[in-house]
This record gives C-alpha cells, sequence and structure tokens, in this order.
C-alpha cells in the first residue's frame, strides 16, 4: 500500500527487523568510543541505540572529539553558522519524495521560476542586512517533467535549470557580493565544471544508502529517480573528482534502521577520504509536514537526533565539520551541541527555511547566547569553509569576492566585512608573461626533474588506502605483476614447454578466420600467449599487418607543445601536473608557443601537438588563442591539439556546448585531436588512476562530436598499472565501436604505463609497468580487434625503446609516431629513452627490420617536397633541442 493510501497515520514501510543490542554489546563498544579506538559499522550501530547514561557517556565522547577538532583547527570552543539568503529559484522538480512541502507543481506557482529581478531583490535584501551566502535551493531538472518549465527556459533563452543557476549566480556575485552555495540536486561531472567557477561551495544530501526507501512502492523515495542512493554517492564522488567544496549528511528518521543509518555515514565517510572534498556534514531530523504522503509519520526523536550526531563525529573524525539545523532542535540547543557538532549551518534573518517553512530560524542573537549557555561562542563563516580557501578547491575567479569576506586570519567571515558586488569574468586572453621552468623541454634531459613528487604528494590524491579499495584484486600489485602477466622466462601453469595450449590455439585459428571476429575469451587467451605461442599470435598480427598497410614504417615530423604543467586535476598515474609553486612548474607566453612552433616548421616539420594541464587560470578561449597563434606565425602547419580533457575544460569555461567549442577551435586553426586523455576507457579503472579526470563517456562524447564535425583524432590506451588483460579488451571494443559508427580515427596508438616517478606507483598501488612479454601481446591483439576498422597501430618509441619497437613492429604495428622534438610528460614519469628522435635515429632502429621507413602527414598523407627536404636538412629536429647528452633519471 503507498503512503499516501494510508491516511494520516502512515508510517514508512517496514524495512529489515533491527533488535535492540545486547547490553553487553553497548558496553563494548562505548568502551571503543571511550578510548578513541576505531568504530566498526556494527559498533557505530549499535551505539544509535543508547539512551540514558549510556546516552550521556557517548555524547561526552563525541563532544571530546569535537573539541580536540577545534583546538587543532586553530579556534577551540567556536561554533560556527552562516548568515544568509535562501533563493528558491523553482519549487518545481521531476521527484516525487514523500516528504516533501518544497517541491509542488505549476498550477501553484506564479511562474515556473523566479525571475532575474526577484532573484536579485532576495540577494540585495540579504546583502542589506550582512548576509554572506546567496543559498539557491531548487528542484532536479524541472524541465524533464514539467512543460511549463521547458517552455519558461526556452522563452528566457536558456538550454537548462542549470544555465539558468549559472547566470543567477554570476549575477548574484557582481551585483551583490554574496557568495553563491548551489543546491542543485543531482549533478554530473560535467554539471560541476559548469557551475565550480560561479559558486565557492554546492551541496547535496546523502540522505540515505538504504536502497529499498527508494526501490520499494510505499517508499519515501520512490518514484523519485535522483534518490537512487548509487546516483548521489556518484554526485559526492563526482564533487570530489572536480574539486568542490562540497556539503552532504544524512536525514533520520524517514524509515531507515540503524544499520542503514551507520551505513550511510561510512559511505560519506569514504568519499570524504578518497577525495577530500566533503566540507560539512549535516545531521538532519526528519520532521513530519501536513499535505505530504508522510504527514502521520512520526517526528524523529531528538535523542536520537543526538546520538546520531555523537556517532557520526565519532565516525567522521575530529576534523569532520558537522552540522544541526537549529530550527528543527525545539529547545534543546544543549543536547545537540553536547553530541558533537561544531556548526549550526546557514541560518537567515531574512528569509524562511523553504524546505521546513512550519520552522521559523532562531533569531541569531538567541543562538548565540544559546551556544554561550553551553560554554561555546558563536562565530560567522562563510560558505565555503577556511580549508578550502586555496586551490585547487576555489576557483581563480572567486577569489576576489572570497577574499572580500574572509578574515585572512581565520578564514572564517571577517566581522566588518559588507557584502559588495564584483565583476565576475573569465580572465582576460591567456597567461600574460610566461612563468617558471620554461626551459624544462630541454633540461628534463640534462640536469632532470628537482624531486620524484610533488610537495603535497600527500593530500592532493586522496587516501591511498581507500584508492586501493577501488582496485580490482586481478590488477593488485604484488610482486609487480598481474595474475595474468609473467616474466619472459617464467612458465605458465600448466604449460608444456614449446607446445600451444589449446584455447590458444582455437583463438589463433578462430583470428586467421576473422581477426576482428574472436570472442572476448579468444582475445584474453591471445593476451595470455608466451613463447611460442607469442610468436604465432605475432606473425599472424603482422599478416595482416602486411595485408592492410604494407611494409612502410611510418613517422611524422612533429613537435609537441607543453605550454604548461600548471595542473590541479589530480591524476595519481601523471607525474608531469605541478602545482604553480613548484620548481618545476611552468608556464609558456603565447609568443613562446609562437617560438617554437615556428623552430618546428623550420625544421621541416607538418605538425605541431600541442596539450598542457588543466591551468585553474587559463580561460576557455585561451585554447582559440593558442591556435590561432600557430596558425598566424605557420600558416601552414598543422594543429594536432587539445585531449578531450581539455576540450571539456575549455567547453566547461566558455559556458559552450561540446560542439559549438569545437567549432570555434577549429575557426582558430585546430586541425585534429589527439585522442589522449582515453587511458582505459572503464571508469572502474579511470577512478583509480584518474582522480578529477573525466570519467569514460565525457571522452566518448568529444570525440565523436569531433568526428561527427569532420575534426579527426587519435585513439590510444595507456596499459599496465592497476588494469587487467579483461579491461584492455573492452576498452578496445569501444574503440572499434566508435570507429565503426564515425570513422574519425586516424590510428590506434599504445601506450604504456611509465611508472618510476608516478604517483601511484609511489603510492605502493601500481606495478611497474607491462611486461615485454604484455607488450608484444596487446600490440599484437590491437591489431586483430581493430582489423577493417583502424588500420594504422602505432608504438611509443619514448616508452618502448628502440628494441621494444622493433618486437612489437614485428607483430603488427606500422608506425613509430613522430620526432617529437621535446617529450617532457613521459621523462618527466621516468621514462629513459629520450625527448626527440631524429630522422637518422628512426632509420637506424628500423634498419634491422628490413622495412622501408618513409615520412608522412597527420593525417597520412605524403609531405610536400619542401616538406620533405626541410626535414631532411634538419634531420627531423630543430636545433634549439639537439645535441646535448641525455641524463638517466632515475
Amino acid at each position: 500500500m503507498s503512503l499516501d493510501a494510508r491516511g494520516p497515520g502512515a508510517h514508512p514501510p517496514s524495512g529489515p527487523v533491527d533488535s535492540p543490542p545486547s547490553d553487553n554489546a553497548l558496553r563494548r563498544a562505548l568502551a571503543r568510543a571511550r578510548d578513541g579506538k576505531p568504530l566498526d559499522q556494527g559498533e557505530a550501530a549499535t551505539l544509535l541505540h543508547a539512551r540514558g547514561d549510556d546516552l550521556d557517556r557517548l555524547l561526552g565522547y563525541a563532544a571530546r572529539t569535537r573539541d580536540a577538532g577545534l583546538a587543532a583547527a586553530g579556534r577551540p570552543g567556536v561554533i560556527t553558522y552562516s548568515r544568509k539568503v535562501f533563493i528558491p529559484l523553482t519549487r518545481l522538480c521531476r521527484d516525487r519524495c514523500g516528504y516533501c512541502t518544497f517541491a509542488t507543481v505549476p498550477g501553484r506557482l506564479d511562474s515556473p521560476y523566479l525571475s532575474p529581478d526577484e532573484v536579485l531583490a532576495i540577494a540585495r535584501q540579504g546583502a542589506a542586512l550582512g548576509c554572506k551566502e546567496a543559498l539557491f535551493t531548487l528542484g532536479d531538472r524541472p524541465e524533464d517533467r514539467w512543460s511549463a518549465a521547458r517552455d519558461w527556459l526556452d522563452q528566457n533563452g536558456y538550454d537548462d535549470t542549470l544555465s539558468y543557476v549559472r547566470a543567477m549566480a554570476i549575477r548574484v556575485l557582481e551585483e551583490t557580493g554574496l557568495l553563491p552555495h548551489l543546491n542543485p540536486g543531482v549533478l554530473t561531472w560535467r554539471d560541476f565544471q559548469r557551475l565550480k567557477p560561479v559558486a565557492p561551495s554546492m551541496g547535496m544530501m546523502l540522505e540515505t544508502t538504504a536502497t529499498r526507501l527508494f526501490t520499494d512502492k510505499g517508499g519515501p523515495h520512490y518514484g523519485s529517480p535522483d534518490k537512487d542512493p548509487a546516483v548521489r554517492l556518484r554526485v559526492l564522488e563526482d564533487a570530489g573528482r572536480s574539486a568542490v567544496p562540497f556539503t552532504t549528511g544524512i536525514l533520520i528518521g524517514i524509515g531507515e534502521t540503524p544499520a542503514e543509518r551507520a551505513e550511510s555515514l561510512f559511505a560519506i565517510r569514504k568519499v570524504a577520504r578518497e577525495y577530500g572534498g566533503i566540507q560539512e556534514v549535516i545531521v538532519q531530523n526528519f520532521r513530519a509536514k501536513p499535505d505530504t504522503k508522510m504527514r502521520g509519520v512520526p517526528d524523529a526523536e531528538l535523542a536520537d537526533l543526538a546520538a546520531t550526531i555523537a556517532v557520526a563525529r565519532l565516525v567522521l573524525g575530529p576534523a569532520a565539520r558537522i552540522q544541526a539545523p537549529p530550527n528543527l532542535i525545539g529547545e534543546q540547543y544543549g543536547l545537540i551541541l553536547a553530541a558533537g557538532i561544531d556548526d549550526w549551518g546557514g541560518v537567515s534573518p531574512l528569509t524562511p527555511d523553504h524546505v521546513n517553512p512550519e520552522r521559523p530560524w532562531p533569531q541569531i542573537e538567541e543562538l548565540a547566547r544559546r551556544t554561550q549557555d553551553a560554554g561555546m561562542t558563536l562565530a560567522e563563516r562563510l560558505t565555503i569553509y577556511p580549508g578550502y580557501l586555496r586551490e585547487p578547491w576555489l576557483d581563480p575567479r572567486l577569489r576576489a569576492h572570497v577574499a572580500a569576506l574572509a578574515d585572512p586570519a581565520t578564514g572564517l567571515a571577517r566581522a566588518d566585512a559588507a557584502p559588495q558586488g564584483l565583476p565576475w569574468q573569465e580572465p582576460d586572453g591567456g597567461w600574460g608573461e610566461s612563468s617558471g621552468r620554461t626551459d624544462l623541454h630541454v633540461t628534463i634531459d640534462t640536469t632532470g626533474r628537482t624531486s620524484d613528487r610533488r610537495d603535497d604528494f600527500a593530500e592532493v590524491y586522496g587516501a591511498w588506502d581507500e584508492v586501493a579499495t577501488r582496485i580490482d584484486p586481478a590488477a593488485r600489485r604484488s610482486d609487480g605483476q598481474t595474475a595474468t602477466a609473467r616474466r619472459p622466462d617464467q612458465g605458465a601453469l600448466g604449460r608444456t614447454a614449446g607446445k600451444i595450449r589449446g584455447e590458444v590455439a582455437a583463438a589463433l585459428r578462430s583470428a586467421e578466420r576473422d581477426p576482428a571476429g574472436i570472442t572476448d575469451a579468444q582475445a584474453l587467451a591471445l593476451l595470455d600467449a608466451d613463447g611460442p605461442e607469442l610468436d604465432a599470435l605475432a606473425g599472424l598480427a603482422d599478416a595482416v599487418r602486411r595485408d592492410v598497410m604494407g611494409d612502410d614504417v611510418t613517422y611524422v615530423v612533429t613537435r609537441n607543445i607543453n605550454f604548461t604543467n600548471v595542473c590541479y586535476t589530480g591524476c595519481r598515474f601523471c607525474a608531469f601536473a605541478q602545482r604553480r609553486t613548484d620548481a618545476d612548474a611552468y608556464t609558456l607566453s603565447l609568443a613562446q608557443v609562437g617560438d617554437r612552433a615556428e623552430e618546428a616548421w623550420e625544421a621541416g616539420a607538418t605538425e605541431v601537438c600541442m596539450q598542457g594541464g588543466i591551468h585553474p587560470d587559463l580561460p576557455g578561449t585561451a585554447y582559440f588563442h593558442l591556435a590561432a597563434e600557430v596558425r598566424r606565425r605557420c600558416p601552414d602547419i598543422h594543429v594536432h591539439a587539445f585531449s578531450p580533457m581539455e576540450v571539456s575544460n575549455g567547453a566547461a569555461r566558455t559556458g559552450l556546448p561540446i560542439r559549438e567549442w569545437l567549432i570555434r577551435a577549429r575557426e582558430s586553426g585546430l586541425g585534429s585531436l589527439p585522442g589522449t586523455a582515453a587511458e582505459i576507457l572503464d571508469d572502474d579503472v579511470r577512478w583509480v588512476l584518474t582522480k578529477g579526470k573525466l570519467p569514460a563517456s565525457a571522452w566518448i562524447e568529444v570525440i565523436t562530436t569531433a568526428h561527427e564535425l569532420g575534426i579527426r583524432t587519435t585513439a590510444t590506451m595507456m596499459y599496465g598499472h592497476v588494469d587487467t588483460p579483461a579491461h584492455w579488451v573492452g576498452h578496445l571494443r569501444v574503440i572499434r565501436g566508435i570507429q565503426e559508427r564515425t570513422g574519425g580515427f586516424t590510428e590506434f596508438v599504445l601506450l604504456p604505463f611509465v611508472h618510476a616517478n608516478a604517483p601511484i606507483y609511489l603510492a605502493g598501488l601500481a606495478r611497474p609497468g607491462p611486461t615485454r612479454r604484455e607488450n608484444r601481446a596487446v600490440h599484437a591483439v590491437s591489431r586483430l580487434l581493430l582489423h577493417g576498422a583502424i588500420g594504422s597501430i602505432q608504438c611509443s618509441w619514448v616508452k618502448l625503446g628502440d628494441e621494444g619497437c622493433r618486437e612489437v613492429l614485428t607483430g603488427g604495428v606500422n608506425d613509430i609516431g613522430g620526432t617529437l622534438m621535446e617529450e617532457t610528460i613521459s621523462r618527466m614519469a621516468g621514462s629513459q629513452h629520450g625527448s626527440y628522435k631524429t630522422i637518422s635515429e628512426m632509420a637506424a632502429l628500423t634498419a634491422p627490420l628490413g622495412r622501408p621507413l618513409r615520412q608522412r602527414t597527420t593525417l597520412y598523407e605524403k609531405p610536400s617536397a619542401e616538406r620533405l627536404a626541410a626535414s631532411a636538412a634538419s634531420d627531423g629536429v630543430c636545433a634549439s633541442v639537439r645535441g646535448r647528452t641525455v641524463l638517466k633519471l632515475a
């Protein structure tokens, strides 16, 4: 029976029976809390039952933990709050939660959305009353359910609700100086990229991880697609990946059991530890409201709330910021403070709590008195907590707005600060002057990197022990090999020396008939090949290569231009990225980029390949300026530039759709895209490798959109880290599927993981790259699985070295990439094979194979006679980077 059918006496749907713990179990759990020992999930659930004297003891342990955290933060005894205004941008929502009075239907509203004038009127009144936060609250994507919302957005020129949120946040910043805190519901990774530049913080309540409250008919979240716990946890993770200071929390008393409540707290803790982005956790008690399905459900008891706050404090630890709304606790301020909160949340002197309209805010003076009665001091904070007033958490475009209101000594709100509007705008067209170690492309080969890791190694990548829990057991590092990987001199279990196993022989026969038609199981058998099996696989792949591409070994004369290595994305495999203050950090000026392109052209290059870090100051239009500068200086050179991550970043920062951004980039001079940032196109692997990089779906969207526009791209795979052969097969299937739909890939490039200075290897989680056997096998299998779709298979001399390249060139590979002229990314990771390769050196690499060496263009055409002559004269590398002794990197 649904809740609304049960009438005023309705209760949440019955769930698992949760028996009270025994006295002994409660005593043991209290003893562990008393002694400061970590609690497991079962002990946390047990402590939620504490009442009477047991509850008093529990609160004492939690308060002690809270006090230690405040002392460590430099503000002992200080309880914070945020003075805010509540801006209900729209009360329409696509969800149907059983307890919500905020969401309504179009017929009950004068307009689906507040108008810009109404938004600004609220914000201006709040600023006049000393508020510093503008809390934007709204329903989830109402245009998906309500035609009135869709029509309003269309009439007012907004693509979607989030576009309107972004626009109004900017106007509030510019016209009032209030700091937006956005609560727009479920967001995707790309949504966070759009909104981060306009809001210092965002939030969304997890509420509960109890899936049955979402899936069971009659449950409080039934029929609400955005209340799926898995979806909401993904939002918390994406916020952390995007370096967005995020507020979340749990809602108690909606039908969850104590065990489910404890599970929710541990889920929040896991995300907080892995990404560091949970700036505060709200513990909110359910209060029944009239005219809702759950109007007859009893309110959560305040003793239950206090116990939950105390357990949250013990589970989340002293450094967590824990909040309880003061308008939902009656007169029990002392009880809630004793439970371990350190924040009262947002309190408004102007607007009601639109989510709990029947519960008015306490006066701030009253809140201060109640806090003082408990022996503590009330202090105002900003919407962004002090620990996040730095890169990468605070976007540079918001730095001035926050600094105008923040006390530089404490990071809390400055007592005398009066909000005033300040301009919000993208940086005005570039980076200005060059900075840092701009000769790194040369000195990486002579003096090397300053140290093997960044100074913020311990914090920027998240908690390594939490990251480790995501790694596929088959890929876990032990002796440096995956479960299926063996050294060339190691035998396989059950293998008879010199013979080919039956499953490998069968896979080879199938591949001989139809190379691309082999099954996943057959591909995995081939990837496990060794000895005579591997020789047979390589021979088959090379025969396929010969039929498709002939015997020529091709290469391109190109120059890599990595215009900056300043990046805060936090990719755990990347040894190239630096903070702006690190010794090895650099950023090139636009003129330096142009100079390097001219040098490349003079050396006979037909291409420049430009990629860089995601610099926080970089405007989304800067990529256009880069392409235009190269085109201006070298009108006939091909600009192969900007990974899908950079495209996504540029689109987010400009507010342009991906398609429009790519069109602008092409108009500026872009010729094709490198298909880097792919790594492994499986998010289970990506979220181990790349804390904040784009998800697989976003990579695919950028690539397919480029192909639809006629912009060709490469495809890549980086392998041999925390992946397994099954991931390689899955990745190859995705690449082939895209190519069959679009035909836009020019080549497939295999990139063995270079481990030496990679953070994830230094942390002990990744293996030291693929083995020689695996390199041969994966290049050969790539040739087979991509047969008939992608003709050119490229190896990386930077990563494999000459001998490694010769091995795979006899196993399906036809292309050895470019002369590069400057290769800094792999060298920073510890590659030992230099940062450029002359045409003569390429000829020496391929000579033992007896195959012709042929220069090509980016799109596999023949270079002009003039280009061939110029590259022959320079030997394919400009003079400014040649002639140095290459340092062997540690």
